[in-house]
């Protein structure tokens, strides 16, 4: 079996209007709610093999504040700019070739894609992933590479509005 957690990034801030997008920094609310998350995590015994990030700022220290907590070490964290730039379609690709050793991993990264891509690896659909929301879902598949559209079953989907902050 592989398991997929989909994570997106935790609220980023709009306080500098002419940073770039990818620059974005974690505001308040991200700070506090990323590792509200990353205990939830926790507790639900989540060990990722991988972890995958965009590396825009926002994706990149939310998943960095995760890894902290699940005592994942930082600097294996792997940055793919596809996850910032490309769509569902990108992203299936990326797990596709995913090393069949990882049996659990971890996409730290962007709404609409990871709806998107919940939505196309999923029969139950999701009308938007919340800011800092975490799906898990399960293939019973032992190779990545057959991750295909509908062969994956949502376990659960959590988000800092169902834990209190």
């Amino acid at each position: 079996m592989k398991t997929l957690y989909l994570a997106r990034h935790a609220k980023s801030s709009w306080d500098n209007a002419n940073m770039a997008d990818f620059d974005r920094p974690l505001n308040e609310t991200g700070l506090k709610t990323a590792p509200v998350m990353a205990r939830l995590l926790k507790e639900k015994g989540v060990c990722p093999d991988l972890v995958i990030a965009s590396p825009a700022n926002r994706a990149l220290t939310t998943a960095t504040i995760y890894c902290d907590i699940l005592g994942y070490p930082r600097e294996q964290i792997e940055t793919r700019i596809e996850i910032y730039q490309g769509g569902a379609g990108n992203l299936l690709d990326l797990i596709r070739k995913i090393p069949d050793n990882r049996s659990t991993v971890m996409i730290v990264g962007h709404n609409p894609t990871l709806t998107d891509l919940s939505n196309t690896l999923c029969k139950e659909q999701l009308d938007n992933l919340a800011t800092a929301g975490i799906i898990r879902i399960d293939f019973d598949s032992n190779t990545w590479n057959k991750t295909a559209e509908n062969r994956g079953k949502r376990v659960w989907y959590e988000y800092p509005k169902k834990q209190k902050t």
